[in-house]
């Protein structure tokens, strides 16, 4: 291919038809596919990503839905680097005891490029669900996670209620979401019958992007374009509420964790948000089936003279063992015994000698 004077294929094959290229310029000025009808357009944010086709009418709505989205977010840079090498370092605390188990069962929840810590409260989603689907998700039961860290008291929650965004006792539940680089969380909507309104969120480490309107497909993992792509810079606090936290998926596509990336999700749990109650689990869990018994096999050969030997009842052996019974019993119903095995013995011997005289007759 060098020595033709083309580095790439794609040239190639452009130059050997120009006149796709040129009626392809001509339909995007027109505007139409030569029927009269609006042609479809195709958006690609990338070489990488897959090309979707969407209609002028389809576009128009995703541009109404993304100025809904946005009038719902309130984003502000609040922590300076200091403060943020300052909370980062605590946030690496955090992952050291996580890693030395020293927090409670459900405090840490793990997941292929991201660790999750649940402080204050917790929650089962996802695969954790016995039936899954939205509305599903239980908090928790007390204790069961660990409390909030002072330090996120001190320098994070206090610092949003007197800038004002949150109120005073608003938080009982902080998350720290920890994204290694390629990490993801699918798109989904804060359960709505456990958290209240707003989400706040704080991010660290590094820049990102907060999508919404996303659809994700696994093996291998692809994302749809997204309605919205909101910028999410190191030290920002962002606010959802109403349309954008209730009505729309948010997610975090792995291509924009180019870098590690935490976030610490400040939330205040609903006061009749379902808990996870042990009779209720227990009781939903489908009866055990009982085990079959099988038979004990004995692994002594069979005696074909079993049969014709004397049997010894439960009630015999309950006699033999009571103390009140002499030696001289005992030892008359032993005798008795040996004497029947002799018996035995002499029948077997006598047999095999008359066998001994058949055979000399023979010969």
């Amino acid at each position: 291919m060098a020595a033709t004077g083309f580095s790439d294929l794609r040239d190639k094959l452009k130059s050997m038809t120009p006149h796709r290229e040129e009626t392809y310029k001509e339909k995007k000025v027109d505007g139409t596919n030569g029927s009269g009808k609006v042609r479809k357009r195709k958006f690609r944010e990338s070489d990488e990503d897959e090309v979707v086709e969407y209609s002028d009418d389809t576009r128009e709505s995703r541009e109404q839905e993304a100025r809904r989205v946005k009038i719902d977010i309130v984003q502000k840079g609040l922590f300076s680097l200091e403060e943020c090498a300052l909370i980062e370092d605590k946030i690496d605390e955090v992952v050291a005891i996580g890693e030395a188990g020293q927090y409670r069962e459900h405090t840490v929840d793990r997941a292929p490029l991201r660790n999750k810590y649940f402080f204050g409260e917790g929650y089962t989603y996802g695969a954790q669900l016995e039936k899954r689907g939205p509305g599903q998700e239980r908090l928790y039961r007390k204790g069961e996670v660990d409390d909030i860290p002072a330090w996120v008291d001190e320098l994070v929650i206090k610092r949003l209620v007197s800038d004002g965004i949150i109120p005073e006792g608003y938080v009982n539940s902080a998350v720290i979401n920890d994204y290694q680089p390629g990490g993801c969380i699918v798109s989904h909507v804060d359960p709505l019958h456990i958290f209240a309104r707003p989400i706040v969120s704080v991010s660290f480490f590094s820049d990102s992007a907060l999508s919404f309107g996303c659809r994700f497909q696994f093996k291998p993992i692809r994302v749809s374009e997204p309605v919205l792509v909101l910028p999410v810079t190191r030290g920002s606090v962002t606010v959802l509420s109403g349309y954008a936290a209730d009505e729309i998926t948010h997610c975090i596509r792995p291509q924009d964790i180019k870098e590690r990336r935490a976030v610490i999700i400040l939330r205040k749990t609903r006061p009749d948000a379902p808990r996870l109650d042990v009779d209720r689990t227990l009781s939903s869990l489908p009866p055990e089936r009982p085990i079959p018994l099988k038979a004990k096999r004995s692994r002594r050969r069979a005696d074909p003279d079993a049969a014709h030997r004397p049997r010894v009842l439960e009630m015999d052996k309950e006699e033999n063992q009571r103390p009140s019974h002499s030696h001289h019993r005992r030892h008359s119903s032993s005798s008795s015994e040996n004497y029947w095995r002799r018996g035995q013995e002499y029948d077997k011997h006598k047999e095999s000698s008359e066998r001994r005289k058949v055979k000399m007759r023979r010969h």
